[in-house]
């Protein structure tokens, strides 16, 4: 049932999240140059229920199929200190009994629907999402009012969930690609911060969450003053409406305090750490500081030169350090925006005998992004990002997730509609200009996860500054 539910799982198990590629950067067919696409998309319904939810409704009646998802706007961010994990851990455990049925009673009624129920939190908000044939709606959406009002969390189920995210801390600690997603933002954020411990806690708050704390967090946040249903598909704002108001009107709640995750302290001077990882056969390298969050108005000028520098098969990170080099299968960056600013990282995991050469051409390039980026390339980067932005709207569940992202980052309805003219109009200048302030390689952080035996004198040779070394426990304190 949980698509996107085990987002923090999968963060634990793979790296298809581009911000921790260890893999390269899809090998995409580049959309073919022409004059810039007009995203037309359908209008944005604004209506709302007697409780006060509101509900955002775009039809799209080609294929009949309906989306709701039900945004709290609640993530790890709104965790109290001491209690890392809990939004996760809430979120995890809604659809594991709800109403008058446990978890195998959810997930069947949801099959017999030919429905995709699932339930997630990220740093921001926390989500549940319902796909399902218009036809069924009437059918699916109790179950679903169920999942996220009425939860029971159940004590077997939580000690079984718990049990599952604990395992895959301690099967991170053996993986040294698993593990620099621990340590990269611990040694950028610190530990104290949100942002410098994964969004699923450590084994020390898991162990200590009990069906209080997560019946309080759900209570707190799980109100409609802090959330949004959005409906996408094959149905009209009256039919939805009809709907939703007899099962989610009458929810009631007032929001508890919450407190945003306050700015990070930026870098101020470059730092390298070596966690020791005897005879991998890989090392790790993350180079980064901290980014800018999504409400910057640099945003569309970011995509771009994130393009050119690592978001593309043909960036040059990844052209340098796969294709001309071959010490990796894959480089890249990304800039990871939240509510508060985010880590900028490049990444790669690279031959152990060839890591510090490979971090000599991270720097070369981290360097020459600043530099003013030749026409030709310039173009190319843009057409990039202009042409394949229609794609992210293709499905009723695309459409859900770019409106998702209006809502949690309280972003203009016309942040899409103006997204491709902002890229296009993108030049040389603004791009020296971003890269001068957003990366400066001589304050990043230098994460290099291997064989210390192996690397630690190639890393020393650079003499790019001080060399510290970080028990592997220190990162799960």
């Amino acid at each position: 049932m949980k698509t996107r539910a085990s987002v923090l799982l999968a963060i634990l198990t793979s790296a298809s999240v581009a911000l921790f590629a260890q893999q390269p950067p899809e090998r995409s067919v580049a959309p073919k140059p022409g004059p810039p696409p007009v995203l037309k998309l359908p209008a944005i319904q604004k209506r709302t229920l007697s409780n006060g939810l509101p509900v955002w409704i775009v039809e799209l009646h080609k294929v009949p199929v309906a989306h709701a998802t039900l945004v709290v706007k609640a993530g790890a961010g709104s965790d109290p200190r001491g209690k890392f994990g809990l939004a996760n851990l809430t979120a995890e455990m809604l659809d594991e009994g709800a109403g008058s049925r446990d978890a195998l009673q959810i997930a069947d009624a949801v099959d017999y629907l030919g429905a995709n129920l699932s339930t997630s939190s990220t740093s921001d908000a926390s989500y549940v999402d319902l796909q399902v044939p218009v036809a069924r709606l009437g059918d699916a959406l109790p179950i679903m009012a169920d999942v996220a009002l009425r939860p029971t969390f159940p004590e077997g189920e939580l000690k079984r969930v718990r049990e599952d995210l604990l395992t895959s801390i301690v099967q991170a600690e053996d993986d040294p690609g698993t593990l620099v997603q621990f340590a990269f933002p611990r040694l950028v954020f610190g530990p104290q911060h949100r942002y410098g411990t994964m969004p699923f806690g450590t084994s020390s708050t898991l162990k200590g969450f009990t069906v209080a704390d997560l019946k309080q967090f759900h209570a707190t946040h799980y109100v409609p003053s802090a959330s949004l249903l959005i409906v996408t598909g094959d149905i009209t704002p009256e039919g939805a409406l009809a709907r939703l108001e007899p099962i989610f009107g009458t929810w009631k709640g007032a929001a508890g305090q919450t407190t945003a995750v306050p700015a990070a302290a930026q870098l101020t001077s470059r730092q390298i750490y070596i966690v020791d990882k005897p005879d991998a056969p890989q090392s790790q390298i993350r180079i980064g500081w901290v980014g800018v969050p999504r409400s910057t108005a640099d945003y569309a000028a970011l995509e771009v030169l994130n393009t050119i520098l690592g978001g593309s098969f043909t960036s040059r990170l990844n052209q340098n350090l796969r294709e001309e080099h071959g010490y990796s299968y894959g480089a890249s960056s990304a800039f990871d925006m939240r509510l508060s600013a985010g880590p900028f990282l490049a990444a790669a995991g690279v031959q152990t005998d060839k890591t510090g050469e490979a971090v000599k051409e991270f720097f070369n390039e981290l360097n020459r992004i600043g530099t003013l980026i030749p026409e030709d390339e310039l173009k190319k980067s843009r057409n990039y990002v202009a042409l394949g932005f229609p794609g992210e709207f293709e499905t009723t569940g695309d459409l859900a997730r770019k409106l998702e992202e209006l809502v949690v980052y309280n972003l203009p309805d016309d942040t899409f509609a103006k997204f491709v003219s902002a890229v296009t109009s993108v030049t040389g200048a603004d791009l020296q200009k971003l890269a001068a302030r957003y990366i400066q390689p001589d304050k990043m952080a230098v994460v290099v996860i291997g064989d210390r035996k192996v690397i630690e004198g190639q890393i020393r040779q650079l003499n790019l500054g001080p060399v510290n070394f970080i028990a592997i426990d220190e990162l799960f304190r």
